[in-house]
This record gives C-alpha cells, sequence and structure tokens, in this order.
C-alpha cells in the first residue's frame, strides 16, 4: 500500500525531499506543518478520471513514439484550511528495499519524468478534492520497453535548524506513472556476483548455516517481478521471503538478494545453485520468461567433527599402545615364569 514518507531535512536551504511514491496501493494521507500557519497539513493523492478517484492504485498506459495520452490526478485536502499544493513530476526507480519512488527535486530527471507535463500547482480547500489533469508525450526517438516515472503533490513547510537556522522541508505523496513504450519488446536477465559462505557451529552435533548473496540485473527493456530459489546443503528457500514485499526491476536495474540456509552440515563441499525466475510485468500482461540458474557451491570443512575424530582416534590409538604394553609384559613375566620353572625342575633332578 501507499505510505508517504517522513519529511527529511536540507542542510541549511530553502529546500528539502521528503519524497514518497508507493508501490503497491494508493495514497495513504501525508502530514505536514506549514510555517505560516500552525496547524498540520494532510492531504492524499490517487489516480483518477475526470470525475474524481477510479480505483487504481498507479498508471499503467502503452503508447506509440510521438503518442500522447491524457491522465488525471485527485488531490484531496484532508486539512482544515486551503492549501496550494506544488505539483512535480520525475523519473521514477525501485529502490534497494523495493519500493518505488521519484526523484527528490534536487536532481534532474533524463527519462520519463520529462515526458509529463501538468501545472505547477493547484489550491485546495479544506476537506475538498481537486482533479488535476496531466499528459504524457511519448519523444518520436524513444526506446521500446519499460519506462517509470512519479507524479506528487506536495508543501513546502519550515523548521528551525539545531543552530537555529532556517530548514525548508519539502514534503510530498503521489503515485507512479508507468509507460510501456511500443516496439519489441525483449525481457532478460541475469545473475552476477555470486558469492557464498558458511558459518560453522562449533558444536560438533549441530549444523551450520550458509549464506548466498548475488545479483540480479534486468538486462532487457521490459520491468520484471524476480522471484526464484536458492539451494544449498538439500535444502531450498524461496525468495523474497513471504514477509518480503515484491522485488520489481526496471531495465537497467540490478539488486542485491541475500539469503540463508539454516541447519547445512559442513560437507567439505556443499552444492548450492541460484535459479531466478523473472515475470514481465504490465497493464494486463504477466509473462514469465526462462529462469536463470547460477552456480553457489561453498567448502564447509568440518572442523568440530574434525576435531573429535582426530580425539577419537588419538584415544583408540592410546588405548591399543596400552593394551599391547601390557600384553607385552604379561607375555614377558610367563616366559620368566616358565624359565624359572625349567630352571627349578632341572636343580631337583640333579
Amino acid at each position: 500500500m501507499m505510505v508517504p514518507s517522513l519529511p527529511s531535512l536540507a542542510v541549511r536551504s530553502l529546500c528539502a525531499a521528503a519524497v514518497f511514491l508507493a508501490a503497491l496501493g494508493p495514497a495513504a494521507p501525508a502530514a505536514a506543518q506549514t510555517g505560516e500557519d500552525p496547524g498540520t497539513v494532510t492531504w492524499s493523492v490517487r489516480p483518477a478520471d475526470e470525475s474524481g478517484e477510479d480505483g487504481r492504485s498507479w498508471v499503467e498506459q502503452e503508447l506509440d513514439p510521438g503518442e500522447s495520452a491524457t491522465e488525471h490526478l485527485a488531490v484531496h485536502n484532508l486539512s482544515d484550511q486551503d492549501v496550494t499544493f506544488r505539483i512535480s513530476a520525475a523519473d521514477g526507480y525501485f529502490g534497494d528495499n523495493g519500493r518505488f519512488g521519484m526523484l527528490p527535486s534536487d536532481q534532474e530527471s533524463v527519462d520519463a519524468g520529462l515526458w509529463i507535463e501538468v501545472r505547477d500547482e493547484v489550491t485546495v480547500g479544506a476537506d475538498e478534492t481537486v482533479i488535476v489533469p496531466f499528459t504524457t508525450t511519448v519523444p518520436e526517438n524513444a526506446t521500446p520497453g519499460d519506462h517509470a516515472a512519479g507524479i506528487a503533490a506536495s508543501v513546502l513547510s519550515q523548521q528551525a535548524g539545531e543552530d537555529g537556522a532556517t530548514v525548508g522541508v519539502e514534503s510530498r505523496v503521489g503515485f507512479r506513472v508507468m509507460t510501456r513504450v511500443t516496439g519489441e519488446l525483449a525481457p532478460a536477465a541475469s545473475v552476477e556476483a555470486v558469492a557464498s559462505s558458511y558459518d560453522l557451529s562449533w558444536n560438533p552435533f549441530a549444523p551450520g548455516s550458509a549464506q548466498v548473496s548475488f545479483e540480479v540485473v534486468n538486462t532487457g527493456n521490459a520491468r520484471l517481478l524476480v522471484t526464484g530459489v536458492v539451494a544449498a546443503g538439500g535444502r531450498e528457500i524461496p525468495f523474497p521471503g513471504p514477509e518480503e514485499i515484491d522485488q520489481e526491476l526496471l531495465p537497467g536495474d540490478r539488486r542485491t538478494f541475500t539469503v540463508t540456509a539454516e541447519d547445512v552440515w559442513p560437507l567439505v563441499y556443499v552444492p548450492g545453485s541460484v535459479t531466478v525466475t523473472t515475470t514481465v510485468v504490465g497493464e494486463g500482461e504477466d509473462t514469465a520468461i526462462e529462469p536463470v540458474e547460477a552456480d553457489a557451491g561453498f567448502w564447509a570443512v568440518p572442523w568440530p567433527q574434525l576435531i573429535v575424530l582426530v580425539g577419537l582416534t588419538l584415544l583408540i590409538g592410546s588405548s591399543l599402545r596400552g593394551r599391547r604394553r601390557s600384553r607385552a609384559r604379561l607375555e614377558n613375566k610367563l616366559e620368566q615364569a616358565r624359565e624359572e620353572g625349567r630352571r627349578d625342575a632341572l636343580k631337583q633332578h640333579a
């Protein structure tokens, strides 16, 4: 679901971005403290049509190079005062945690964020909603495939820094705008930088754990949903985990994953593998492509077990040597006894 980010402070400047854009659902209201009025400004932004919110979480559109399309956003002012919101669009991205965001206002867009035309600001009355149109125009030379942007409504507030200086804070909330440019769609992915390690349990009767890290790279031109399985020591661990959010990669993105396999016995060399399954996602389309596999085997020397084995070997060897020495002493005494018996018999005969 859509959760606004908390405002972040800029360093001695008039403007800083506290950016939230949603990955999974509709925008939750955002709140900010304005400088002119001590009241709290609360608002939400959702996709809409000309009549109001239409239930979408974000905008998906497929356009030809040179084509334009008009969409709408609904800015709902939940405050008890009129508020003027700044409207902005920028390139979108997926962060390392898999959540969607848009570039902060102090960074220049180079892709789909430049394709969106929208008014600079809108004034919304207390507890009212205003529908704002925006137009996406795809350049004639746009590359086929998926391009991400975000659109948001923001307010600028002011706070006092630790040194007493006035610091501007921009709080914004919005949603993603995904544009697929028509043409040949060539989804592809690769697995790189595979590294495995093993954490040994010094209890010889307990297994250890293995960590497998790797990068998944979107080498095609389509947005991909990433899932997969890591196999190690006879166990299979799916990723992302059941408590983790879906992981999507835009064209050119790379994301690092780390998977832990518990209860893995050290068998000197433990075979392992990474299998990544990617699915092309888009409006009305979820198409799986051929899985990608990579070797993830690792060395796991069973030192505790070897120490126990060496100890047992030394103990058994020492016991056997002791028995041999005892047997040799016993045989020596028996031989001495037999010799003394022979001597006594000769004396008596004489």
